[in-house]
């Protein structure tokens, strides 16, 4: 198969949306996507760039896609995350996932970060063997907590 991996550039993000949505289909969450194509044109190429974007392209159509975003540990320092490594339902298996993870640990390693980081869910058994067979350590005892837009303002209401 014959496949590139690139940084993406501002037309890829509708493509870059339609994976995202596959993504959120695939998690049972597809209401939850509200981002538009617009935002990742503004927060990915814009004055304040929020994140870096590659994407994998075979013959042609964008497949796959790796974001990720600057963090900082206050054990390590300069970290990243890697907030979704997304291959289209058709192509999985095909190796474009190692490609793009090859690519993220590269940027990583090219930016001098210490650590990078990402989240899978708990029942996603395939990513998680994909992921400990590139070295990853899962680490099944932590749970991620975040507020979303209505806890932030549950917060703010009761603080």
């Amino acid at each position: 198969m014959d496949y590139s991996i690139r940084d993406a550039i501002e037309a890829d993000m509708p493509h870059v949306l339609g994976l995202i949505k596959e993504l959120a289909t695939f998690e049972k969450e597809d209401h939850a996507v509200e981002v538009t194509a617009d935002d990742l044109v503004r927060d990915g190429f814009g004055q304040e760039r929020l994140f870096h974007c590659f994407v994998a392209e075979v013959e042609g159509d964008i497949t796959g896609m790796a974001l990720v975003y600057p963090r900082y540990s206050t054990w390590k320092g300069r970290v990243i995350h890697l907030e979704d490594l997304i291959i289209t339902e058709k192509m999985r298996g095909s190796g474009l996932g190692s490609a793009l993870l090859t690519k993220v640990v590269e940027y990583g390693d090219a930016l001098g970060v210490k650590r990078i980081s990402w989240e899978v869910l708990d029942w996603n058994e395939p990513a998680i063997s994909f992921y400990e067979s590139k070295g990853a350590r899962v680490m099944r005892d932590w749970d991620v907590a975040h507020l979303d837009e209505t806890g932030i303002r549950q917060f703010l209401n009761k603080s």
